[in-house]
């Protein structure tokens, strides 16, 4: 019993000498071997933080091709051409299609339910007829510009027109736009002012119309056969002997007393597919970059 007692002593005590012992050092190489890996220098975005972006179908749509259909008086095709230029190199993403032609065929056009989006005429008149077709909203419409009359004969000047009152010649053949062409009515709007005064004679209008060889369905056409020499003489818009065209007839002025100052208004075809755009582009043409335009090719500045 006393053995035994002994023993469980013994044991004892080697148990408590091994509590009192120091801890090993542990060796470097397993140390090395599972170390954790160094962390990383880049940011990380939490699980749950938002990253801001552009909504998918928004990006979608400011990068789709338009193609925006503008109608536009014949006489502002130079101008406009070169309005075209600048407005798509400001936006890639755009096509500006034209149509251009007299302004009483594409407000019946646009009667008619054609597709467009901006109407640009060359008299309030027919922009009315638009807004009566329900196709630009009343009250939204503004004017962008002003022309006026001139007349123009070929450069060799065949038929020797070196005052108004020559457009009265017995044989002198002249080319005028159809009556209902904004600038034919304004030639007739000129007529019927002269001979309102004493310095013409009452049959100076009959005389004049007389002379007609060709009416015209826009002015342009007007402009081309004078060039072409088809006729010795026509009334255009100054804006339409600009440029090269100068190059290609000779212009006489028509005094303020007998002339028209045309206003052109501009607006948005009310179902227009792209609303935006067509805005732009009439904002452009507003801007002193689009009145710049307008001015080089001839034209009035509204104010």
């Amino acid at each position: 019993m006393q053995r035994r007692f002994s023993l469980i002593l013994s044991v004892a005590a080697l148990i408590a000498a091994a509590g009192c012992a120091p801890a090993a050092t542990p060796d470097p190489a397993l140390l090395t071997a599972t170390a954790l890996p160094a962390q990383s220098t880049d940011p990380v975005i939490p699980p749950t933080a938002t990253v801001a972006s552009t909504d998918a179908s928004e990006s979608t749509a400011a990068l789709e091709p338009v193609t925006l259909t503008v109608f536009a008086a014949a006489s502002l095709t130079d101008a406009f051409n070169e309005i075209k230029s600048a407005f798509e190199t400001a936006n890639p993403s755009v096509t500006i299609a034209y149509n251009f032609g007299g302004s009483n065929a594409l407000a019946q056009q646009l009667g008619e339910g054609a597709p467009a989006d901006v109407f640009a005429s060359a008299n309030k008149k027919q922009m009315d007829v638009a807004i009566e077709a329900g196709r630009v909203v009343t009250g939204t419409t503004q004017v962008f510009v002003r022309n006026r009359l001139v007349v123009i004969v070929p450069q060799d000047n065949p038929g020797s027109v070196v005052t108004l009152q020559d457009l009265a010649k017995p044989g002198l053949k002249l080319i005028l736009a159809a009556k209902d062409v904004p600038v034919g009515q304004y030639a007739l709007d000129f007529l019927d002012k002269a001979v309102a005064g004493a310095t013409f004679g009452a049959t100076y209008k009959d005389d004049v119309l007389a002379n007609v060889v060709s009416y015209e369905d826009n002015v342009r056409s007007v402009l081309t056969k004078v060039a072409l020499g088809e006729g010795d003489a026509g009334i255009v818009y100054t804006s339409d002997v600009s440029g090269d065209a100068a190059q290609d007839v000779v212009s006489f002025a028509i005094p303020d007393e007998l002339n028209t100052i045309a206003t052109y208004p501009i607006g948005a075809v009310q179902d227009s597919a792209h609303a935006d755009v067509a805005q732009a582009f009439i904002d452009y043409v507003l801007s002193p970059e689009g009145q710049a335009i307008l001015s080089r090719h001839g034209f009035l500045p509204v104010n």
